[in-house]
């Protein structure tokens, strides 16, 4: 607690796009709440903050914070660790803390081949390939920047978490309802979930919020969207041949991109009790299928255009895949 006697939050940004921030953001006046109800104790993109004032904190003095990004080098981890001290709740806000998300997929290469791609190639000037050195000495002292980690690691791959908030990013209104709870847990009028709970999102489907028909129609091939004359609005994508991941995938954004015409892409993760999604939605997929050879199945699944982006683009790193074999470092 604060001298002024309002509860501490904290939101740290880690390997992300920083979409989640600008979700916070985009809760309007709502975040008025959070400023009301609490006290800003470390957001780095949005105050001036120091790690050192953090660590100053006595342990579990931040009663809430939102954690988004993966844990992809030695800065994000050991603020994880930092922040897990310091927190009373800590929770795994957006699909890059809970699953790993798009910087995941770099798991499927090896660290340096992912350096390299990062400083030698076309759209980086660098005559020299010059790659980067965690410690170089100077004039002035040694310098240190974050060692990267050999894989990407989700927020509780690293450290406990309280409470899990999926989505590429959660989306507003999901955020605002949280932020209701939790102040309505401050004055005492709610009380929070059992922890490990997901929160912001619901507990069943894309499918079941989607308005679109299903008739099992059975179906020969994949086709990437842009590859068919006429998408039927009515009828289910998956049914028209389009690789749609809203059976597999947890509800919560209200099949905002089916009902625009476009595909689930799965940035809500895994459904409730969905062990591994990449498994799930093969299943679902072969179930269109209109043929009982397994030959048949096998070659029209290898039609996928992407597998991986199409099974694990949001989850590799929190799949039971997790990454590939070169990139192992016997770290997982």
């Amino acid at each position: 607690m604060s001298s002024n006697g309002k509860p501490k939050f904290a939101m740290y940004w880690a390997a992300a796009c920083g979409g989640c921030e600008i979700a916070v953001l985009n809760i309007g006046e709502k975040i008025l709440d959070v400023d009301a109800n609490f006290e800003i104790a470390f957001w780095p993109v949005a105050m001036d903050a120091k790690y050192k004032d953090v660590e100053a904190m006595p342990d579990g003095s931040i009663l809430l914070t939102l954690f988004n990004g993966g844990i992809r080098n030695k800065e994000n981890e050991e603020l994880a660790h930092l922040l897990r001290r310091k927190s009373q709740i800590l929770v795994a806000f957006g699909s890059c803390a809970t699953e790993g998300c798009i910087p995941g997929l770099a798991n499927l290469s090896k660290p340096e081949d992912v350096l390299n791609t990062a400083f030698n190639t076309v759209t980086t000037e660098n005559p020299d390939k010059l790659l980067p050195h965690y410690d170089f000495a100077m004039p002035e002292g040694e310098i240190h920047i974050p060692a990267f980690n050999p894989v990407l690691r989700t927020l509780n791959q690293v450290v406990p978490v309280d409470y899990f908030m999926p989505g590429c990013p959660p989306e507003s209104h999901q955020i605002a309802a949280v932020v209701d709870l939790v102040i309505k847990v401050l004055h005492g009028e709610a009380s929070l979930p059992p922890k490990g709970s997901v929160i912001g999102a619901g507990g069943s489907t894309v499918c079941d919020d989607c308005p679109r028909v299903r008739n099992e129609k059975m179906i020969k091939q994949f086709v990437r969207i842009q590859e068919v004359q006429r998408v039927d609005p009515e009828l289910c994508l998956l049914e028209q041949g389009i690789p749609c991941n809203g059976p597999a995938t947890r509800n919560g954004c209200g099949a905002l991109c089916p009902q625009a015409g476009a595909q689930c892409i799965g940035c809500y993760g895994p459904a409730e009790g969905v062990l591994d999604y990449g498994a799930r939605l093969i299943t679902a997929f072969a179930s269109v299928i209109d043929s009982n050879d397994p030959d048949e199945i096998d070659k029209i699944l290898d039609g996928i255009p992407d597998p991986v982006g199409q099974f694990y683009r949001f989850n590799l790193a929190d799949s039971l895949l997790r990454a590939a074999k070169p990139a192992w470092k016997g770290n997982l």
